[in-house]
């Protein structure tokens, strides 16, 4: 069964940064997904970034645009999110999502989820 691991997150002053790692492990195949979700207290999952194996990115949301960063070592099989100049309305559990697709798409299109690291930013 694949399994996805993160880790990283904590809690940091607006301005500053963290970086979240994931890995996913028992992986059998090399041309699939991966992305970043987040949900914050009382709002809906979002999607945040995607990235495939080739290294095509997908934004989904354009608040974190110039601010954060998703990069994947295929090698790995670990995902990287690197999240600068945070804002208060960037705390949220942040989930890493594993999927057995080549392309990024819809979070219902993941099959295989982390266990969400939280991120809090204060002002």
């Amino acid at each position: 069964q694949v399994k996805v691991v993160q880790s990283g997150g904590g809690q940091v002053q607006a301005g500053g940064s963290l970086k979240l790692s994931c890995t996913t492990f028992r992986v059998t195949y090399d041309d699939y997904a991966m992305g970043w979700f987040r949900q914050a207290p009382g709002k809906e999952r979002e999607g945040v970034l995607c990235i495939t194996s080739q290294g095509r990115i997908t934004e989904y949301t354009d608040s974190v645009k110039g601010r954060f960063t998703i990069s994947r070592d295929q090698a790995k099989d670990t995902l990287y999110l690197e999240l600068d100049n945070l804002k208060p309305e960037d705390t949220a559990m942040y989930y890493c999502a594993s999927g057995v697709l080549p392309s990024c798409s819809g979070a219902e299109e993941f099959a295989f989820w982390g266990q969400g690291t939280q991120v809090t930013v204060f002002s």
